[in-house]
């Protein structure tokens, strides 16, 4: 166990296990479920036609193929039905190289806090193996919804695999908590300003700073959160229904705000010689 992150071995691997690996020098993690046989299932973005799922990302620049069409080892790697954002893929693709990472789930609160990074442990206890592996190999067949980096990600999907917990429909943030850490550094920076003339110079300035981010993740820890709630995985679309009616009223307004169209039109004393140039032929 690292203040950064827990590193296993492929030996330790078990199904139903939550593994990530690092991506980008340490600047995001990309999470899934193991369900045995060098397989790993995880969430990415949606299938396009003639391309495979791409990566999940905290760094939307750095979008990378998720699933190699061609591994070498495993025919059904990359497997994903169309329109879904759910991949199958081995264990080597997954990783791509990478280091192999274990989530830690019923972490005490201690530890949790002594966390450097969001995204590696939750307070949470994890459900049996097998009701892990029946979620994930459901949600190969039935998708997880729109893929987005702050609502509905990677660690969003293990994390709902592992627990059966989510978060109502009106939160603006999932259950990630690398997420809480890419918003809660700001916001740490941001409230702990009025503090500056507290602190005693810069590494005052610091702990304040470092100590309301710490709080701020933990709080919005899905074992800490009171308002999530259990789903079975057969409900799971009527609660994912919202996601897709909001993104399609979030489409009509984009529409409904574009500048309507302006025909141009020709000048009248231009259009007037026009038309006595064609008499006079």
């Amino acid at each position: 166990m690292g203040l950064l992150s827990h590193r296993v071995e492929r030996s330790e691997l078990k199904p139903g296990d939550h593994i990530y690996t690092w991506r980008a020098a340490y600047s995001y993690s990309h999470h899934g479920i193991y369900v045995g046989g060098s397989k790993v299932v995880h969430f990415t973005t949606k299938k396009e036609a003639g391309t495979a799922g791409l990566d999940s990302a905290m760094a939307i620049s750095s979008l990378i193929s998720a699933g190699s069409p061609e591994c070498p080892t495993f025919p059904d790697c990359g497997f994903q039905l169309p329109d879904s954002g759910v991949i199958l893929t081995c264990l080597d693709c997954f990783l791509r190289d990478g280091a192999l990472h274990g989530f830690e789930y019923g972490v005490p609160p201690a530890v949790f806090l002594a966390k450097l990074r969001g995204g590696t442990c939750t307070t949470a206890a994890s459900d049996p193996a097998d009701a892990v592996v029946h979620r994930a190999m459901y949600l190969l067949q039935n998708g997880f919804g729109s893929y987005d980096v702050f609502e509905n990600n990677c660690e969003d999907f293990a994390l709902y695999c592992k627990t059966g917990l989510l978060l109502p429909p009106e939160q603006g943030i999932g259950r990630s908590g690398q997420a809480a850490s890419a918003v809660g550094v700001p916001l740490a920076a941001l409230f702990s300003t009025p503090f500056r003339l507290m602190s005693a110079g810069p590494l005052g300035m610091a702990a304040v700073t470092a100590g309301m981010y710490c709080a701020g993740r933990y709080i919005t820890d899905i074992g800490v959160r009171k308002d999530v709630v259990k789903v079975e995985v057969e409900n799971l679309s009527a609660h994912l229904g919202w996601r897709r009616a909001k993104a399609k009223e979030e489409e009509w307004v984009k529409k409904k705000q574009q500048p309507a169209k302006v025909t141009r039109l020709l000048p009248l004393k231009r259009k007037r010689d026009s038309d006595l140039h064609l008499i006079s032929r």
